[in-house]
């Protein structure tokens, strides 16, 4: 089914629809890189936030 509206739209539009669907596919692999990256930025500060807190002197008690 899908398929075959790839066929139908690539046969009205042409090469227009291809490049459409390729340009689509790259913004999704950069988003999925930059998902990669925020996530490994966000571990890396939540185990620097642990090593602070960690060394910090307790107060109160």
């Amino acid at each position: 089914m899908m398929s075959e509206a790839l066929i139908g739209a690539l046969a009205e539009h042409g090469p227009w629809v291809l490049m459409v669907f390729f340009l689509l596919y790259r913004d999704l692999q950069k988003d999925q890189a930059t998902r990669r990256v925020l996530d490994k930025n966000t571990q890396i500060l939540i185990e620097m936030t642990t090593m602070i807190r960690e060394r910090l002197p307790r107060g109160g008690s």
